[in-house]
């Protein structure tokens, strides 16, 4: 047995001042505060980080052991590079190699893809992909990612390779990406290089709802041996760190709850005293103010060690012989021990299963046409419909992929996109890359001619030509690097790194000097040079490859292609897909409805659980949308299912449902909040009523004989609900109202404060005074935009956009995070068909929409040729359940056994 000494000091923080933080740590680590921890705690601070001098004092008996632990450092010499990782060979044919394999079917993928023949270029390129594949031994990865995505669409499952896969025209015959690479000139090297030494890296989008079945497929097919999930590390952030620390240092539940409603969203900043005061907390209250002062320095440090959202590593052999792994906290999972940025230096395979609900939305899109047009599309289609464009360029883009954003839809009107390069600039503009880099407004001023376009040389025009001379596209920034600045490919490929740190500290700087000086040697003018790179460096903050973009801009205009010609299918689909996106269902429904789509509610009689389609009661129309059970709150997809599948041809009244379906009373109960009894001819109280009196489901031997005993009630005369106590029930039940918008029945009480509506306001000229309200939808603070919060509120005729500068969100800060009705004060800016209103005050009327219980009043003052009418009363198929004659009930068992036996002597 080895009884040599080591001196260590089992090292905790770097200095004796971060004991506080350890402490607080501790108690995060224990579950506990820092009043209870006792002897969980260490007893000093001295261990920290100590001199050679420091410690030999130390061990100042012990020479040997300070000794020894100098061995043991020199002894510590493992290098990555002595692992070594091969890929999985099982997708090879018999008999042949993973090139042949791999070759064999680009070929048969070329054909399908182009079944006039495949074109000369589309050759040449795929024959130089094969080649360089080959030279460096990367089929059996293109193999791999191939037999997954094979699987998804054999299962139905729709999937879509974007980021580099969209550079390579053989990615595109194997069907792992839609886009055609050949016209879009990208650039295959910026996927797969000599220089780069290192795996390509594909990344595939798949429906976010059916993901599963894929990883699934990867372990069953590998061994959860040899197949795992990368890591990624989670660290703290604002709002995190003040509810961890204020809960170690026993802070009240209370106070923590409204110092971490000070933050916004994600932040990383720490709370001032100003916000501190503005909640009624006091910042010199000394344990509040450490609370602070220990947030602020654990902002940043790392939380845990958790899944990454879906890449994936599969090896030849076991995996534990090249990296530790360990069982996922979801069931049959494996996870790696690695951040996902450390696998590329050994040359690992990794494939992003990622999940995309776009996908989803456009799969069951498809699935919908299919069933009531007898059409079948799929992503690869034409993107040259020139009314596609038209709605984009109005800026109709609620739903759509990646250009619904306030920031977007400000934009696509300037932009007006007329064809698909157009979406993959629209993509890939609207980042806080290309803003911070100023790349936005020279664009536009050159592409509406009021700014002339020109390129300092021929071999920047043809790296520029398609961007008019503005770099939008880390391929672009490569190349500029190459031909202007004189960078080896190499070294143009670690720039590209750099750009690629979306949000960490990168390492882009350290490129400046070598690319000013590079340029100005070629003759390039100094300024035009730090003006490219500072184009560069906001990259680094986040920007697009072109490729990544062209992916995109593909799921753009088909999600688009579908809103403008099947509305009513877009719609079903995207409230089928929930949660995504940035807009609610009651948003969604509401742009379909002005979009011309009658909308029905959702009833126990008509309605499944996901939104369908029906034919519309005016026959002047196209399809009618029918709300699905899954709107219901309160309602699981379990029992909505059942409710169906038991439903036959309809339920008569809610005992029947109540005895068939075997739902629950508080499952009826919310159905009948709801309002969904209306094919039963009751309204949401009465149905409320009828519920509240049945109890557990009986079992069918005693069925009769409950019935019997409950008796025949008595008529009860119930008011009708007002209708402002109407909608929000609808509110709170659905997530909409299709009834009334709660702003048009508090519009006399706005009118009166000379609030104005969402369509006035782009009627009325810049620079005027407005007041709008609205309910709040959105709340953006973009990292580019320097501080600036951008919200999009609703009322009965739209929705309005409100920017909040710096100054006006510290004075209203609590208005603007909390409220969810506002009434806006500011100044109008309109460009185009694009208006803002700059808010100067900001009032929350959120009491408001709580007081619409009591307003009887509105029954009142809504004429009778106004009157707001229940949708299920215009409904054909409701209103045909509801004249059926009621089939009556036997009163006793012996009746019922007569009624079904009536030859049978019963007495």
């Amino acid at each position: 047995m080895c009884t040599s000494l080591a001196a260590a000091n089992d090292v905790q923080m770097h200095e004796p001042a971060r004991r506080p933080l350890a402490d607080v740590l501790a108690c995060i680590r224990e579950h506990c505060t820092i009043d209870e921890a006792g002897f969980r705690l260490a007893a000093n601070a001295e261990r920290h980080l100590k001199s050679p001098d420091a410690m030999a004092r130390l061990f100042r008996g012990y020479p040997e052991a300070l000794a020894r632990t100098v061995e043991i450092a020199e002894r510590c010499r493992f290098s990555l590079d002595e692992l070594r990782y091969e890929y999985p060979d099982e997708v090879v044919e018999a008999g042949a190699t993973p090139q042949e394999t791999l070759a064999r079917l680009t070929w048969e993928g070329a054909k399908t893809r182009y079944p006039g023949g495949v074109p000369k270029p589309v050759k040449v390129l795929i024959e130089h992909e094969l080649a360089l594949i080959d030279q460096l031994g990367y089929a059996p990865y293109f193999l791999t990612v191939q037999d997954i995505v094979r699987f998804a669409r054999e299962r139905g499952i729709l999937c879509q390779g974007r980021g580099s896969a969209a550079n390579s025209a053989i990615c595109f015959c194997l069907g792992i990406t839609a886009v055609d690479p050949s016209h879009l000139d990208l650039l295959f090297e910026r996927f797969v290089s000599v220089e780069r030494k290192e795996p390509p890296d594909i990344d595939v989008d798949f429906e976010h709802e059916r993901r599963e079945e894929v990883i699934q497929y990867i372990y069953e097919k590998y061994g959860r041996e040899r197949a795992g999930m990368t890591a990624v590390v989670s660290c703290y952030r604002a709002r995190g760190a003040i509810r961890e620390v204020g809960k170690a240092l026993g802070l009240s539940v209370d106070t923590v709850t409204a110092l971490a409603g000070q933050v916004w969203g994600w932040s990383s900043e720490g709370i001032d005293d100003a916000q501190v005061r503005e909640i009624g907390l006091d910042p010199g209250d000394r344990r509040l103010r450490l609370a602070l002062h220990l947030t602020a320095t654990l902002i940043g440090f790392p939380r845990h060690l958790s899944q990454h959202v879906g890449g994936f590593v599969i090896s030849r052999g076991p995996l534990c012989e090249t990296v530790p792994i360990e069982n996922a906290a979801m069931a049959d999972r494996t996870v790696i021990e690695w951040d996902k940025d450390d696998l590329d230096a050994l040359g690992i395979l990794k494939i992003d299963i990622l999940s995309l609900g776009m996908l989803t939305c456009i799969r069951k899109g498809f699935d919908l046409i299919r069933k009531h047009y007898g059409k079948d599309y799929a992503l690869a289609m034409p993107a040259d419909d020139p009314k596609v464009y038209d709605m984009l360029c109005r800026a109709d883009s609620i739903g759509v992929f990646q250009v619904e954003s306030r920031a977007q839809m400000a934009f696509l009107p300037r932009m007006k996109p007329r064809d698909f390069y157009d979406l993959v600039i629209e993509v890939a503009i609207v980042r806080p890359g290309p803003i911070q880099g100023d790349m936005v407004h020279p664009y536009l001023r050159r592409r509406n001619g009021e700014e002339r376009v020109e390129y300092p040389s021929a071999a920047l025009r043809q790296v520029l030509q398609k961007t008019l001379g503005v770099p939008l596209f880390q391929e672009q920034a490569m190349k500029i690097a190459i031909v202007g600045a004189g960078f080896t490919p190499s070294e143009a490929d670690r720039l590209r790194r750099a750009m690629a740190t979306f949000r960490r500290v990168g390492t882009i700087s350290t490129f400046r000097e070598k690319f000013i000086t590079g340029m100005s040697k070629r003759g390039y003018d100094s300024d035009f040079a730090a003006r490219c790179f500072r184009q560069i460096e906001g990259f680094g903050e986040y920007g697009f490859p072109e490729s990544h973009a062209a992916s995109f801009a593909l799921l753009v205009y088909v999600s688009a292609w579908m809103k403008c010609h099947y509305p009513a299918v877009f719609a079903a689909a995207l409230l089928n897909s929930q949660p995504m996106g940035f807009y609610a269902p009651a948003q969604i429904v509401r742009d379909a409805r002005e979009h011309g789509v009658t909308t029905l509610p959702p009833d126990v009689n008509l309605s499944d659980w996901d939104a369908t389609l029906e034919i519309d009661p005016d026959p002047a129309r196209d399809m009618a949308l029918r709300i699905g059970l899954r709107q219901i709150k309160g309602l699981s997809e379990e029992d909505g299912r059942r409710l169906v599948a038991a439903r036959g041809n309809g339920y008569r009244d809610p005992v029947s449902l109540w005895r068939r379906s075997g739902l629950k009373p508080s499952v009826l109960e919310a159905l009948a909040r709801a309002d969904a009894f209306g094919s039963m001819g009751l309204s949401r109280r009465r149905a409320l009523w009828a519920v509240k009196g049945l109890g557990e489901v009986p079992l069918p031997l005693f069925a009769a004989a409950g019935e019997a005993e409950r008796g025949e009630e008595p008529e009860v005369v119930l008011p009708d609900m007002p209708i402002g106590e109407e909608v929000v029930e609808d509110y709170s039940w659905l997530r909409l109202s299709l009834k009334r918008h709660p702003l048009d029945l508090l519009r006399g009480e706005m009118a009166a404060a000379r609030a104005i509506t969402a369509a006035e306001v782009l009627e009325t000229p810049s620079e005027a005074k407005v007041t709008v309200a609205g309910l709040v939808l959105v709340r953006q603070r973009p990292g580019s935009a320097k501080g600036v919060i951008f919200i999009t509120v609703e009322d009965e005729t739209g929705v309005a956009n409100v920017i909040v500068w710096p100054k006006a969100f510290e004075k209203f800060r609590r208005i603007v995070l909390t409220a969810r009705l506002l009434r806006i004060t500011g100044r109008l800016q309109r460009e185009g068909i694009v208006a803002h209103v700059v808010a100067d005050k900001l009032e929350d009327l959120s009491d408001r929409l709580d007081a619409l219980t009591e307003m009887d009043e509105f029954k009142l003052t809504v004429s009778p040729a106004d009157e707001v009418k229940r949708n299920v009363d215009l409904d054909p198929r409701a209103a045909a359940l509801r004249r059926r004659p009621p089939i009556p009930r036997p009163k006793h068992p012996r009746e019922q056994a007569k009624a079904l036996f009536p030859s049978r002597d019963f007495h």
